[in-house]
């Protein structure tokens, strides 16, 4: 049952061809597009969160998430040159693994980008209400947070209580107005919103390009030690260097989102790899130069400023005495973060129009508008879901369950790509992953490493759940409505 119902790659491509998008894009807005889903929260909020975690070995931290992405993008560059449709991990599964595997991975999926989505919706409104309220423009507390947010108020002030437990707020009306912003901007056109994205990922790579020439030369080789305050630390404990890892993990998410893009690419042969590879290297540099910037600079032991700090990077640069550059890198972080919401809700919204195409989710999801040639209904809903979901839910453990996904798909992708090498050994292969036999089982130990590395409670946990109910739903609705099981011209 596990292997059963094979998509075969030239109907996969064959009916992208008779219900696909519009290839419009280069590898320069596929690189920007790349970079954009990068950085974002990760960097300019984890940070702190992998400095409690594991101190100073945070920059070890950023080197093994770092190293598990770069085995898994050589790995994705094969298969999204080779089957350059929307759909991304979902469809490269149901190619090789097939429809049970394919519905579980593009199920874990909406873990990675609609979770994540709403989670960066949720950061980016915390550093504009904060911005909001210097400028002596504050919303009232109840339009600030959800009412799962739950926080006391420094005044003591009660906006109401729910078991005798203050709760601060009732509606984030910001996180909620931005993900409307960012599915209008989607529904309106692909490229429209690549150009957006373009801009909002040259504001970040200033911001941190920035943050490093300045803080580079405070860098003391005192604020290393001790390096490893935690340890290395260990599968499900959550903490050390490995929880670390797990946690910022998270600021490289995003690169993959390049794949589900490959249906609206000019040539994707060529421009997938250098979309996938170009933007996760730009990234990692970055990140190293930031990670080694923020702790030599300023220290970064658990329990200390930075790792208690929501926006770190600012912080950093306030400490060193440049409050008005680092109230300027808090509002790049508000003026770019939108580019990852945006690039979350477009991959999102990519693998489901897939999965509505193969019959799996309902048909009316796969429509595309007439004049903007974007999968209008699919957005439209997806948009709703997440902003609903960012007015009401705080961002608290949500990284780390979009992780849980992200790596599950991964892990599938990796093992996808080397049974492929397998069974059809002759099949052309624009982009060839070198060392595949070193590379896969590498990317894939790497994945199940991060995945244990999360914490059982909540995340494991919660993914399980999660799992169980995509297998319910899949056997209850989608398997009997397959295309490909119910022979229909349109799988």
């Amino acid at each position: 049952m596990i292997f059963e119902r094979v998509k075969p790659l030239d109907q996969i491509l064959a009916t992208a061809e008779k219900k696909g998008l519009k290839r419009q894009l280069g590898a320069f807005s596929l690189t920007m597009l790349g970079i954009g889903a990068v950085i974002g929260t990760g960097i300019f909020v984890l940070t702190a969160v992998a400095a409690n975690k594991a101190g100073p070995g945070m920059m070890y931290s950023f080197v093994i998430a770092g190293v598990v992405c770069a085995l898994t993008a050589l790995i994705y560059s094969e298969i999204a040159a080779m089957v350059p449709v929307a759909g991304s991990a979902y469809t490269y599964s149901y190619a090789v693994l097939g429809e049970t595997i394919a519905w579980m991975v593009g199920w874990a999926l909406i873990l990675e980008y609609a979770v994540a989505a709403g989670a960066v919706a949720v950061g980016w409104s915390g550093y504009a209400n904060g911005w909001l309220h210097a400028a002596g423009l504050g919303l009232p507390d109840f339009l600030t947070a959800g009412p799962f947010w739950v926080e006391q108020l420094k005044d003591g002030a009660v906006i109401h209580q729910v078991d005798g437990v203050t709760h601060k707020g009732g509606f984030n009306l910001i996180a909620f107005l931005l993900s409307l912003v960012v599915t209008w901007l989607l529904v309106m056109g692909t490229s429209k919103s690549a150009k957006v994205t373009s801009v909002l990922v040259l504001v970040k790579i200033a911001a941190l390009s920035v943050f490093v020439i300045l803080t580079f030369p405070a860098v003391q080789a005192a604020n290393f030690e001790p390096m490893l305050p935690n340890g290395w630390g260990t599968p499900l404990s959550g903490v050390g260097v490995l929880g670390a890892a797990a946690s910022i993990f998270f600021a490289y998410v995003g690169f993959d989102a390049v794949s589900t893009a490959s249906e609206e690419t000019t040539n994707p042969n060529r421009n997938i790899p250098i979309g996938l590879i170009g933007s996760l290297a730009i990234c990692t540099v970055f990140y190293l130069l930031v990670a080694y910037a923020a702790v030599g600079s300023t220290g970064a032991q658990p329990g200390g400023a930075l790792s208690e700090s929501k926006e770190p990077l600012a912080f950093v640069l306030r400490n060193l005495g440049w409050e008005k550059v680092g109230d300027l890198v808090a509002l790049a972080a508000i003026v770019a973060l939108p580019s990852v919401v945006l690039m979350m809700l477009y991959g999102q919204t990519r693998i489901l129009f897939t999965m509505s195409r193969d019959g799996l989710l309902p048909g009316k999801l796969a429509e595309v508008h007439p004049k903007y040639h974007t999968p209008h209904v699919v957005t439209w809903i997806t948009g709703l879901c997440v902003s609903l979901f960012a007015a009401f839910f705080p961002v608290d453990i949500l990284a780390d369950i979009s992780n849980a996904g992200t790596l599950f798909a991964f892990f599938c992708v990796a093992l996808g790509v080397m049974v492929l090498r397998k069974v059809a050994p002759d099949r052309p292969r624009p982009f060839r992953t070198p060392a595949i036999w070193v590379i896969g089982p590498l990317a894939m130990a790497g994945c199940v490493l991060l995945f244990f590395s999360l914490g059982w409670n909540p995340t494991i946990k919660f993914f399980c759940i999660w799992a169980v109910v995509g297998l319910i739903v899949y056997f209850a609705y989608s398997r009997r409505r397959s295309h490909l099981a119910n022979g229909s011209s349109h799988g």
